[in-house]
């Protein structure tokens, strides 16, 4: 491979787009080829890049053009599995957006696949990047609070945004709003705990989103809140609060962790971290800390955080190291979400294997 990285993307959608335009900002990087069955998605991306790409229907094509070095995977989530396999079987560099599937069992599909991959298998989980997350989690690894105890996530948002064909409206598609929307969340709280999780309890439902919207003859399914506690073998646990009618909001993530000494949160997009210790600060007097990274060159719709991961990804495609974020912190997230719902249907805790 020569020293520029040659990127194909498959999936023009809106996530597609966002990685073009991370794409076109990184020094030694280069859009080559796209790839959609939706040609009006494809003329669309294929507008904002400056050199000649190649354009496909099929991601087939693409992977067998000899034109690309690695590919970022941003299409319909249950698409995943089978674009997995296929990029898989070469040795291409892959960058998948999350979830990794809309199942355990296709993500354990994929990981199976994985095991004889010759290149960069990295896991799309971009929160983790995001300025005041990473700087949360910097200061958690440096032991800032101590042992800890307590994890919790607030994501209060808009509801889920207009896709082709409206795909996300259904669980089938989705893998479900725990697994599409918040294995992010899940994937947080295994990284800032250090551990996988014993048994999620859930309860959620469909309240004000989407009740009217039928496609088909079927209804869209798809939750819009809920609740998630996850216990963990140490004792520490975790919880998600997660709305999606709570448009009218100041900050739309807040994830906090408190441990035997202290506290710290980070919140978004307010941009700003908030530390207090023990025996130091008390209530209203913390230590506000503003948080930026001048690494960021595009800020794209997820705070500069989608562009700092795909940079990631490519000082490990150069330096031949492992990926930031693997395919098992993917399978582990999406079983989290999928247990969650699994909970919500029966009404009780379910268990996790964590191994």
């Amino acid at each position: 491979m020569s020293e520029e990285i040659r990127f194909g993307v498959i999936g023009a959608g809106s996530m597609g787009l966002e990685h073009v335009l991370n794409i076109a900002e990184l020094p030694g990087a280069r859009i080559t080829a796209l790839a959609d069955p939706h040609s009006a998605s494809l003329e669309k991306v294929g507008a904002v890049i400056d050199n000649r790409v190649l354009m496909f229907s099929d991601h087939r094509g693409l992977l067998d053009s000899g034109e690309c070095d690695a590919v970022v995977v941003a299409s319909p989530n249950m698409t995943h599995v089978e674009i997995l396999l296929d990029v898989l079987d070469t040795d291409l560099h892959v960058l998948v957006e999350k979830p990794l599937c809309t199942t355990v069992a296709d993500c354990r599909r994929v990981l199976a696949a994985a095991a004889t991959h010759g290149g960069i298998a990295w896991m799309g989980l971009e929160y983790r990047y995001m300025p005041p997350v990473a700087r949360l989690i910097e200061l958690v690894d440096g032991c800032a609070v101590g042992d800890v105890r307590m994890v919790a996530i607030r994501e209060h948002r808009f509801p889920f945004l207009e896709k082709v064909g409206d795909w996300n409206r259904f669980n089938a598609n989705t893998g479900g709003t725990l697994v599409e929307k918040c294995c992010h969340f899940f994937d947080l709280m295994n990284r800032l705990v250090g551990e996988h999780p014993t048994q999620v309890f859930a309860s959620g439902g469909q309240d004000v989103n989407h009740l009217d919207e039928i496609y088909d003859g079927r209804r869209a399914d798809i939750l819009d809140n809920a609740f998630v506690i996850v216990d963990y073998p140490s004792g520490c646990r975790a919880a998600l609060d997660l709305c999606m009618f709570a448009d009218a909001t100041h900050n739309q993530e807040e994830v906090s962790v408190v441990g035997d000494t202290g506290k710290i949160e980070a919140l978004i997009p307010e941009g700003v971290v908030r530390t207090g210790r023990r025996g130091e600060h008390w209530i209203g007097a913390v230590e506000t800390i503003p948080v930026s990274d001048a690494r960021i060159a595009v800020e794209g719709d997820h705070h500069g955080s989608t562009y700092l991961e795909v940079l990631g990804f490519c000082e490990a495609i150069r330096a031949g190291t492992d990926p930031g974020v693997t395919l098992e912190d993917g399978l582990m997230s999406v079983a989290m979400g999928e247990a969650a719902h699994r909970s919500i249907d029966t009404g009780g805790p379910v268990p996790i294997a964590t191994s």
